[in-house]
């Protein structure tokens, strides 16, 4: 580790002022940006704590959406129950201690491309909220590890449409548990959305082919010949591209049969 400054506000309003000064950078339950520091793979001169600021923390279930603030747990989401599939993902996400330090919302900001919960907030249309504007899911990211926030632009809470139906399974590498290959499924009123994460070198991804099937036949026989082209598929020691392109056919099939 080196030498920085931390800073814990106790409100949003200190946190963007602090967040404005050179080089700071928002630490939620540090997950993945305390690993990253120690390797040295960023080095801000200054770390914006968030996890003291209560507005940012808490469930609410508003007429059918479901409103989780940025700095609530992962555990505290699995513990919620109001949207059971999304209390499920969260419930597999690491180990005890991811899961009782690690947040949705610095899980959503860094978009790491074999995460769970941008597919979760990708597969139920969820919006983003920042201490500036909403933006939906299908708009907020945009790529491996990027979003479309701004600069000094920090995620305060997400909304999720409670579907009729949903679920999430993956193939999860057994050392990190993180995604091979994830899918989330649901099924709203306005059709069927399928959400495929730790498969795509772009990150999350909607596979618009099998929700086309799904909107006409929601079952598991409903994908039975679909595949997808394996050129942008990631390829490493766990599995080769044409590997995760197969298993994200396996894996949505099984999360249609788990949503019922």
């Amino acid at each position: 580790m080196y030498a920085f400054e931390l800073t814990r506000p106790t409100s949003l309003a200190d946190a963007i002022k602090a967040l404005g000064e050179e080089d700071a950078q928002p630490l939620s339950g540090g997950q993945t940006l305390i690993p990253t520091l120690k390797q040295r793979l960023a080095m801000p001169s200054t770390l914006v704590s968030l996890s003291g600021i209560e507005e940012l923390k808490g469930i609410k279930n508003e007429g059918g959406t479901l409103s989780i603030g940025a700095a609530t747990t992962h555990a505290a989401v699995a513990r919620d129950g109001s949207y059971p599939a999304l209390s499920d993902l969260a419930g597999h996400i690491g180990d005890p201690h991811v899961r009782n330090r690690g947040t949705i919302g610095g899980s959503i900001a860094n978009n790491d491309p074999s995460a769970c919960y941008p597919a979760a907030a990708l597969g139920s249309g969820a919006t983003i909220v920042t201490n500036n504007r909403e933006i939906g899911a299908d708009d907020f990211f945009t790529g491996l590890f990027e979003t479309a926030l701004d600069e000094g632009e920090i995620v305060t809470a997400v909304k999720f449409p409670i579907p009729e139906k949903a679920a999430y399974v993956k193939f999860e590498q057994p050392a990190s548990r993180f995604a091979l290959v994830g899918v989330f499924v649901a099924k709203t009123a306005d059709g069927v959305r399928v959400a495929v994460t730790g498969a795509s070198e772009g990150g999350v991804f909607r596979w618009s082919e099998a929700e086309k099937a799904l909107d006409g036949n929601f079952s598991p026989d409903a994908v039975d010949g679909l595949t997808l082209p394996a050129d942008d598929m990631i390829g490493d020691l766990h599995g080769s591209p044409e590997y995760r392109a197969h298993l994200v056919g396996v894996i949505t099939k099984r999360a249609v049969a788990k949503a019922g």
